[in-house]
């Protein structure tokens, strides 16, 4: 079991930046990947961005290429997505989530094992 916990969330104008960072800890040897999923009240939670601590390049949603960056910080076991140039329609709640399985589609919350509480990103237009 990994014990994931989100902290760097807030209200931002659009077109700033804000980072996210997820601190694990736990069982983390065998993740296979750490990611970002986000959710609106009403809607599905979406996968935004994956790591793969066993190597291979991060998954980023077509949403927010080139303007959201994950990576992990092995020495802390604290993943980070940094979002650039943010938008109105980037506003929701933002997990942190860990997955075990191998090879699973890191789009889907069904495949995730463990999930932070939680933190809110508001963009204003």
């Amino acid at each position: 079991q990994v014990h994931l916990v989100e902290s760097g969330g807030g209200s931002v104008q659009a077109g700033g930046s804000l980072r996210l960072s997820c601190a694990a800890s736990g069982d983390t040897s065998s993740t296979y990947f750490l990611g970002w999923f986000r959710q609106a009240p009403g809607k599905e939670r979406e996968g935004v961005a994956a790591f793969y601590p066993g190597g291979g390049s991060p998954y980023l949603a077509d949403s927010v290429k080139g303007r959201f960056t994950i990576s992990l910080d092995r020495a802390k076991n604290a993943l980070s997505l940094q979002m650039n140039s943010l938008k109105p329609d980037d506003t929701d709640m933002y997990y942190c989530a860990a997955a075990m399985t191998p090879s699973v589609d890191p789009r889907d919350p069904n495949n995730v094992d463990s999930w932070g509480q939680g933190t809110q990103v508001t963009v204003s237009s």
